[in-house]
Protein backbone atom coordinates (compact mmCIF):
# COMPACT_ATOMS: atom_id res chain seq x y z
CA UNK A 1 0.00 0.00 0.00
CA UNK A 2 1.47 3.29 -1.05
CA UNK A 3 1.62 5.84 1.69
CA UNK A 4 -0.24 9.17 1.52
CA UNK A 5 1.71 12.66 2.19
CA UNK A 6 0.31 15.17 4.34
CA UNK A 7 -0.62 18.22 3.33
CA UNK A 8 -0.97 21.87 4.82
CA UNK A 9 -3.18 24.43 3.72
CA UNK A 10 -0.90 27.72 4.62
CA UNK A 11 -0.37 30.10 1.67
CA UNK A 12 -3.55 31.59 2.20
CA UNK A 13 -7.60 31.54 2.32
CA UNK A 14 -9.49 31.16 -1.29
CA UNK A 15 -13.61 32.33 -2.25
CA UNK A 16 -14.92 30.00 -4.95
CA UNK A 17 -17.75 32.12 -6.61
CA UNK A 18 -20.00 30.62 -9.01
CA UNK A 19 -21.72 32.21 -11.93
CA UNK A 20 -25.47 31.99 -13.57
CA UNK A 21 -27.20 34.25 -15.57
CA UNK A 22 -29.58 36.20 -13.58
CA UNK A 23 -31.78 37.52 -15.93
CA UNK A 24 -35.41 36.52 -16.52
CA UNK A 25 -36.17 34.62 -19.61
CA UNK A 26 -36.20 37.03 -22.65
CA UNK A 27 -34.46 39.72 -21.18
CA UNK A 28 -30.63 40.61 -21.98
CA UNK A 29 -28.19 37.86 -19.72
CA UNK A 30 -27.49 39.42 -16.83
CA UNK A 31 -24.23 37.84 -14.76
CA UNK A 32 -24.15 37.11 -11.09
CA UNK A 33 -22.13 35.24 -8.81
CA UNK A 34 -22.97 33.65 -5.86
CA UNK A 35 -19.93 32.37 -3.50
CA UNK A 36 -20.16 28.57 -3.04
CA UNK A 37 -17.75 28.70 -0.39
CA UNK A 38 -14.58 29.94 1.39
CA UNK A 39 -11.55 27.63 1.80
CA UNK A 40 -7.73 27.62 2.65
CA UNK A 41 -5.11 26.55 0.31
CA UNK A 42 -1.26 25.85 -0.90
CA UNK A 43 -0.04 27.50 -3.91
CA UNK A 44 1.86 25.04 -6.12
CA UNK A 45 3.83 25.49 -9.50
CA UNK A 46 2.90 25.76 -13.01
CA UNK A 47 5.07 23.09 -14.19
CA UNK A 48 6.46 24.09 -17.52
CA UNK A 49 4.38 20.98 -19.01
CA UNK A 50 1.43 22.15 -17.40
CA UNK A 51 1.87 25.63 -18.88
CA UNK A 52 2.50 24.60 -22.60
CA UNK A 53 0.17 21.85 -23.01
CA UNK A 54 -2.61 24.79 -21.60
CA UNK A 55 -0.99 27.42 -24.10
CA UNK A 56 -1.71 25.34 -26.87
CA UNK A 57 -5.31 24.49 -25.93
CA UNK A 58 -5.85 28.70 -25.75
CA UNK A 59 -5.72 29.18 -22.19
CA UNK A 60 -2.69 30.56 -20.15
CA UNK A 61 -2.32 28.75 -16.48
CA UNK A 62 -1.32 31.32 -14.38
CA UNK A 63 -1.09 29.66 -10.94
CA UNK A 64 -1.99 26.44 -9.02
CA UNK A 65 -3.30 26.06 -5.90
CA UNK A 66 -4.58 22.92 -3.79
CA UNK A 67 -7.07 22.91 -1.60
CA UNK A 68 -9.35 20.26 0.34
CA UNK A 69 -11.72 18.18 -2.22
CA UNK A 70 -15.05 19.99 -2.71
CA UNK A 71 -17.01 18.08 -5.02
CA UNK A 72 -19.57 20.95 -5.59
CA UNK A 73 -16.31 23.48 -7.25
CA UNK A 74 -16.38 22.74 -11.06
CA UNK A 75 -14.30 24.22 -13.85
CA UNK A 76 -15.56 27.67 -14.89
CA UNK A 77 -15.84 28.90 -11.17
CA UNK A 78 -14.14 32.00 -10.11
CA UNK A 79 -11.32 31.73 -7.13
CA UNK A 80 -10.88 35.05 -5.85
CA UNK A 81 -7.53 35.05 -3.40
CA UNK A 82 -7.10 37.39 -0.36
CA UNK A 83 -5.23 39.97 -2.44
CA UNK A 84 -8.16 40.02 -4.73
CA UNK A 85 -6.86 38.91 -7.82
CA UNK A 86 -9.46 36.73 -9.56
CA UNK A 87 -9.37 32.87 -11.71
CA UNK A 88 -11.26 30.86 -13.60
CA UNK A 89 -10.86 27.61 -12.54
CA UNK A 90 -9.74 26.12 -15.81
CA UNK A 91 -9.03 21.89 -14.74
CA UNK A 92 -9.41 19.81 -11.64
CA UNK A 93 -7.32 17.05 -10.86
CA UNK A 94 -7.98 15.16 -8.04
CA UNK A 95 -4.27 13.62 -6.76
CA UNK A 96 -5.01 10.56 -4.76
CA UNK A 97 -1.37 10.20 -2.86
CA UNK A 98 -2.52 12.72 -0.46
CA UNK A 99 -4.31 13.32 2.85
CA UNK A 100 -6.74 14.53 3.75
CA UNK A 101 -8.35 14.44 0.42
CA UNK A 102 -7.64 17.10 -2.01
CA UNK A 103 -8.01 19.44 -5.67
CA UNK A 104 -5.75 20.78 -7.59
CA UNK A 105 -6.91 23.78 -9.34
CA UNK A 106 -5.22 25.07 -12.31
CA UNK A 107 -6.11 28.77 -13.11
CA UNK A 108 -6.38 31.66 -15.49
CA UNK A 109 -6.59 35.30 -14.00
CA UNK A 110 -9.68 37.00 -15.19
CA UNK A 111 -10.54 40.64 -14.81
CA UNK A 112 -13.97 40.83 -12.97
CA UNK A 113 -15.94 43.74 -13.80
Amino acid sequence: MKQRTPQSFNSGLAEIRRSYNAAAPGEMPRERREKLCAVRYHQRTVGMGRYWTALQAGTRITKVIRCPLIPAVREKDVVILESGEAYGIRQIQYPEDVVPPVMDLSLERIELK
